[in-house]
């Protein structure tokens, strides 16, 4: 009832694993596994280079690509050869992730005034996830994803590449590779997801897992969706059970 009832599923970054267990395309324990394994492997590639990632909130004025432009040429002027600062991360309006090298980040934070930037914050992370950085990645994530069966979904998954629904298991197979090194598009997803004709009703919309920052995400894309929100924490649920 539950997967019929359903209209779409998504999840952030390595959540995406987790919204494909649920809609059948790929077993729990594969997923685990293949989750695993690229773990291992961006945790190998953000060693090789000291890098990270800046939550930034900017006013409407704010070009992230023409800051993180002048971020790498900074870097280069430090001796830096090919440095990378990107926005690996779309949140909401006016809201992004920006990875990379940790000096270009911290020449962000440093000219965050001139960058029209209201809010920064390093992220407690280790690397500069979904940027080329984490290139090495790759190859173990695709290996292990040919061998894993993939069924095509149940019901509409939602990518981070290009926050577009899947369309069959070789397209899983191949995007989720390449999410490793690609931006998290979570607000164009959110859009794609609750594009509705004007006075159609909006579903009821569930976050499974710790913490509740997608409602808060999904509050600043379509604040008549997050109405029906709802978060579902697992532990509380087990920790009720027990009790």
């Amino acid at each position: 009832q539950v997967v019929e009832r359903c209209v779409a599923a998504a999840g952030y970054s390595v959540g995406e694993f987790a919204a494909l267990v649920f809609a059948g395309a790929l077993g729990f324990a594969e997923a685990l596994y293949a989750v695993k394994v690229r773990a291992e492997a961006m945790q190998r590639a953000s060693e090789a280079v000291p890098s990270g990632m800046l939550s930034v909130v900017g006013r409407r004025e704010a070009n992230y690509k023409f800051a993180c432009l002048e971020a790498r040429k900074h870097c280069e002027l430090l001796g830096i050869e090919n440095p990378v600062c990107t926005v690996s991360n779309y949140l909401f309006p006016d809201s992004r992730v920006i990875a990379g090298h940790l000096q270009a980040l911290e020449f962000l934070q440093e000219n965050a005034r001139k960058y029209y930037f209201k809010r920064t914050k390093m992220l407690p992370v280790s690397g500069a996830f979904h940027t080329r950085l984490m290139e090495p990645a790759v190859e173990p994530l695709a290996e292990v994803l040919k061998s894993i069966e993939i069924q095509k979904p149940l019901l509409c998954v939602y990518s981070n590449v290009d926050g577009k629904k899947y369309m069959h298991s070789k397209h899983i197979q191949k995007l989720l590779v390449k999410q490793v090194v690609s931006p998290v598009l979570w607000e164009q997803t959110m859009h794609s997801v609750y594009e509705r004709k004007q006075g159609t009703e909006f579903p009821y919309t569930y976050e499974v897992g710790p913490g509740n920052q997608l409602g808060a995400i999904l509050k600043q894309c379509n604040l008549k969706a997050w109405k029906q929100y709802k978060h579902v924490d697992a532990l509380e649920d087990e920790k009720a059970a027990e009790t």
